[in-house]
């Protein structure tokens, strides 16, 4: 009897093509369509869906294969594998597949057999397929939106706080990447605060660095500006303190001729870079109100302090998960700011960041094309 878990690896082979339905999940009817065989002969292609097997390497998705009822050998596309980013390599009488063009990582090497053919062994998951999927999706989203807690993550799909977020099981299961990132020290005492009523009414500010290697871009500091109102948050790359002025008239002019509206108060701590005469000037001929905190003071200044440590613990997470180098910390830190103002914030009511400050609700779709923003 022939053995279904055996896969031929054919670079003759348009698609993927599989007999055996209880191999797939997500398994498309709509999808149908004519196959020419070898022989010639036209056969009716049924659906098409997913193949998840497990691999050294971990489980693996083989997507779009098609249902092709009495097809008598699984056959895997040499041609749809390159598509999907995948290197097939022939020679020496094995054929290997590479996970990427740097031919490092080996998913799996095929000998070639006595008939010239190239068959796979793979061990499909069926039992619990579907759970698998969603699982999988569950982590997947964790890690595009910058290691966002599951909590957060079933509220913003529950009230609709974005678009394209969809239906998530919570994970209890550690993610490496959230302990090696997420280290902090205890919160904040928690107290009323007075709330801005409008946009820009008041920003928090705070500088971070210098850091221990420089960017991409050759800067080893940032500075965010956060909005009271909205907590909408604006990052900027520094390769000296001395560059902050210069950098907030450049958020000022941005952020008024953006949003309609004009900063109001300042909100930072008694830095050197927020208290030169230069800065204070600008700031009364602007007829805006400065707050600066009590010296060794942070809590004074939390809205930024905590901030900044998110974003920080964000970066990190993403970093640590993905193996980057440390010279990207800059993109690491641009892309979590990105998705903070996309996600969920106790701080302001049933709506993110973004939405609260421009009056439109942000579309998340882009970052499953992608995979997550930050790119590897």
């Amino acid at each position: 009897m022939q053995d279904r878990s055996v896969w031929f690896v054919d670079s003759a082979c348009s698609n993927h093509m599989t007999s055996q339905e209880s191999t797939l999940i997500n398994l498309d009817r709509s999808v149908t369509c004519k196959v020419k065989m070898g022989t010639g002969d036209l056969v009716q292609a049924t659906g098409k869906g997913t193949l998840v097997v497990k691999t050294q390497r971990g489980k693996r998705y083989i997507n779009e294969v098609l249902l092709v009822p009495g097809l008598d050998e699984n056959l895997l596309s040499v041609g749809q594998m390159m598509e999907h980013g995948y290197y097939v390599l022939f020679g020496g009488n094995m054929a290997v597949i590479f996970d990427d063009n740097s031919l490092n990582n080996v998913v799996a090497k095929v000998i070639m057999a006595g008939n010239r053919c190239f068959p796979l062994s793979l061990e499909s998951i069926t039992p619990a397929a579907r759970k698998v999927s969603m699982v999988e999706d569950s982590w997947i989203w964790h890690r595009r939106l910058g290691h966002l807690n599951f909590n957060s993550m079933k509220k913003m799909q529950k009230k609709e706080m974005v678009f394209g977020l969809p239906v998530l099981t919570e994970m209890r299961d550690v993610c490496e990447g959230c302990v090696a990132g997420k280290h902090h020290t205890e919160s904040f005492d928690k107290g009323k605060a007075w709330r801005a009523s409008c946009p820009l009414e008041l920003v928090h500010t705070d500088l971070c660095g210098p850091m221990q290697n420089e960017s991409i871009g050759g800067n080893r500091y940032f500075i965010t500006f956060i909005d009271d109102f909205s907590r909408m948050c604006w990052v900027y790359f520094l390769r000296n303190k001395s560059d902050t002025f210069n950098v907030f008239k450049k958020f000022k002019v941005f952020v008024e001729l953006q949003s309609g509206f004009n900063l109001k108060k300042l909100r930072s701590d008694r830095g050197g870079e927020y208290t030169s005469n230069e800065f204070l000037d600008y700031c009364a001929s602007m007829g805006m109100e400065r707050q600066l905190t009590i010296a060794y003071s942070p809590q004074q200044n939390k809205v930024a302090e905590r901030r900044n440590r998110t974003i920080g613990e964000m970066a990190s997470s993403m970093m640590a998960e993905k193996g980057m180098p440390i010279e990207f910390w800059a993109e690491a830190v641009s892309t979590a700011v990105y998705l903070q103002n996309r996600c969920f914030t106790t701080s302001v009511l049933d709506k993110t960041p973004f939405e609260a400050f421009t009056g439109r609700k942000p579309g998340i779709k882009h970052l499953k094309v992608f995979g997550c923003v930050y790119y590897t």
